[in-house]
């Protein structure tokens, strides 16, 4: 079976979700060339995390891809999008091209069946991200995040929580939301013990 060619933007601490959105700002040259490419094709672009340092570092195998839901061309060649995520997918092989951003042949991931949280876990999820918001010191409308769907809920805090690359990326591979849900708690926990030293910000 061939897979789905995609060319991708390696962005470390940005995770993308099925069903969530992410925004960017693109001012690096070679991801200009890369969202007017995608423009005049289809609007989708692969994210993914670099797993090392470097010009062209290694990636992880995992990454989502994103539809250009809104863009904004702006007048010094920048732009600013709004990606929705379609579908995880990944990584078999980097493709050698001539393009300056980089592409990959990849496999789309079958969604996991729809699941719900538990009743107990959706709680400690509420508890464990008061806590550390307070402790971090974010302003956050409580009021709006209980009325969140679990997925959207569990899916939201994985995208913008400050965890370092390594903990995004296993959010982004856990297979469903109640354990990504847990997985969230044992890491709020963590990194709320060991302090902001050891966190890395999202970028």
């Amino acid at each position: 079976m061939t897979g789905v060619r995609l060319s991708i933007f390696p962005l470390a601490g940005a995770l993308l979700f099925p069903e969530m959105h992410l925004p960017l700002h693109i001012f690096e040259p070679r991801y200009r060339a890369l969202v007017s490419d995608a423009m005049a094709r289809d609007r989708r672009i692969g994210m993914i995390q670099p797993s090392g340092e470097g010009e062209t570092p290694d990636l992880y195998a995992v990454g989502c891809v994103g539809k250009i839901a809104e863009v904004e061309a702006l007048d010094d060649g920048r732009y600013n999008l709004v990606l929705e995520g379609l579908s995880l997918f990944r990584v078999r092989r980097e493709l050698t091209v001539t393009t300056a951003f980089r592409q990959v042949e990849a496999d789309l991931i079958a969604p996991p069946e729809p699941d719900d949280l538990s009743i107990g876990r959706r709680a400690s999820l509420e508890v464990e991200s008061k806590r550390y918001a307070e402790a971090a010191g974010y302003q956050v409308d409580w009021d709006a995040v209980a009325r969140l769907d679990d997925a959207s809920l569990v899916n939201g805090i994985a995208q913008i929580a400050p965890f370092d690359v390594a903990a995004k990326q296993a959010l982004l591979e856990a297979e469903g939301i109640e354990q990504r849900a847990e997985l969230i708690i044992q890491l709020m926990q963590f990194f709320g013990r060991y302090g902001g030293e050891d966190r890395v910000t999202l970028q």
